[in-house]
């Protein structure tokens, strides 16, 4: 790490801390030429892989945009800030296990649904109707059905418990 002060590159690590949750490293340094201290921050570097839209463009997988997306179907609606980051970090956390460079957008998609299902089913329903380009009021029914019949058996299955 090269001093920000004089350029030098010697310095020494002073004192370490973690920090955001355990996810980052503060470091104090202090240069051994000019003895002025500075901080650091270390993060791993985690690769998501690439979208590919529907049209076959690729693009970076785009952090904002998810949040923007659940945060738009969660709008109104009683969800903490807290919960839609843990929803983004854990639909990061599953794109990063898959291993792949590129991933259609549309299993970004269904990974959004999925989190949304668990943190608040009229935000799925708004998700997975402009999702899924609902057209009449019977798809919006069919989609509340069908979330109303997997609410019902994952609560037996819970009971049988």
């Amino acid at each position: 790490m090269h001093c920000p002060f004089c350029s030098a590159e010697e310095t020494k690590v002073v004192d370490s801390r973690l920090v955001a949750n355990g996810d980052q490293v503060r470091r104090r340094r202090e240069c051994l030429q000019c003895h002025e201290r500075f901080t650091t921050f270390e993060t791993a570097e985690l690769v998501l892989p690439r979208v590919v839209k529907q049209n076959g463009q690729r693009e970076p997988f785009n952090e904002d945009k998810l949040r923007a997306g659940i945060q738009r179907a969660v709008e109104k609606r009683p969800v903490s800030t807290e919960r839609v980051e843990a929803a983004v970090a854990q639909i990061k956390h599953a794109l990063q296990a898959t291993g792949e460079r590129e991933l259609p957008a549309m299993h970004i998609g269904e990974l959004v649904m999925e989190q949304l299902r668990e943190l608040d089913q009229v935000a799925y329903v708004r998700f997975a109707s402009v999702y899924r380009r609902f057209e009449d009021l019977s798809e919006f029914s069919d989609e509340i059905e069908r979330l109303t019949t997997r609410g019902k058996s994952s609560a037996e299955s819970g009971d049988a418990k």
